[in-house]
């Protein structure tokens, strides 16, 4: 039964990063492109949880911290680039 939900979230996760990439070519503004990226990490941290739950390691779960703490500092230095022309001042 545990497989049956596992691909069930996968394929709601697989849909929603294909909205994602949606909002980011056809986004209106940057701010909206932005968001549609860190959504976008969201769920490819949410797909390797799952992933890791189906095959039984934990491997899977420090690889989602990894993209977890690169996503987080990636979107501030994308707005931060967005607001003021530069990264690091």
């Amino acid at each position: 039964m545990i497989e049956y939900a596992l691909l069930f979230a996968a394929g709601c996760y697989g849909i929603a990063l294909l909205m994602d990439l949606w909002r980011i070519v056809l986004g209106p503004d940057s701010a909206d492109r932005i968001l549609a990226l860190d959504t976008m990490v969201i769920n490819v941290i949410a797909l390797l949880v799952l992933y890791g739950v189906w095959r039984g390691t934990e491997v899977y779960f420090e690889a989602a911290m990894l993209i977890a703490m690169v996503g987080f500092v990636s979107t501030v230095a994308y707005c931060r680039y967005i607001l003021r022309g530069d990264i690091i001042e």
